[in-house]
């Protein structure tokens, strides 16, 4: 029989509050279980295996992290936007590592069909980065370019590996600064490229 008032939000959030605590790799359908207090196989009910377990939790980041990075844009362009836009990305990703780490999985197609989070996701993104009066194919590269940033920089920060003395926020702050610049700069041709 299943627990009274277990359904998949409820396991998501659960799963979530693990992967931050112990890391996604050690969110599993057990532990989860045993956080609940029942079998195994009474979350079968809910998720189909851990992979879709995973995959809600790393949905359910992206909308959280989504939602915090439209507040953090809302009315601002330029440098403005893109310092508020990744400084909202680093403190979700400092403030919720698990669910960080999960967001950043391969989806398959069909897992993330009708995500809203995600397709928001990608007009956030978009919509700041035409303010630098970009369009596609520039568009997807410039997005490539901030997340492997962002992410990279991020993914060394969690992991303790700045061990400089410098100040990693003014590091952060001038790597903003950089990029802006890049932007404002962005070359409308690559060489190889037919324009």
């Amino acid at each position: 029989m299943v627990r009274a008032g277990l359904n998949a939000a409820r396991l998501t959030e659960a799963a979530a509050e693990m992967a931050d605590e112990a890391g996604i790799e050690n969110v599993s359908l057990s532990a989860l279980a045993r956080r609940f207090g029942v079998k195994d196989a009474s979350l079968y009910s809910h998720v189909r295996n851990l992979r879709d377990l995973r995959v809600r939790v790393a949905l359910l980041a992206g909308e959280e992290m989504t939602g915090r990075i439209a507040v953090a844009v809302a009315g601002r362009s330029g440098k403005d936007a893109l310092v508020a836009f990744a400084d909202a990305y680093r403190a979700y990703a400092l403030e919720r590592p698990g669910r960080y780490a999960a967001s950043q999985m391969r989806f398959e197609p069909e897992e993330v069909a009708g995500s809203a989070g995600l397709l928001r996701s990608v007009e956030l993104t978009y919509g700041m980065l035409r303010a630098y009066g970009l369009e596609d194919p520039d568009l997807t590269d410039a997005a490539r370019l901030l997340r492997s940033t962002f992410h990279g920089y991020v993914h060394l920060e969690l992991s303790g590996a700045f061990g400089h003395s410098r100040e990693v926020r003014t590091s952060w702050a001038r790597g903003l600064d950089a990029l802006h610049a890049a932007l404002e700069n962005w070359p409308t041709t690559h060489e190889g490229e037919k324009e």
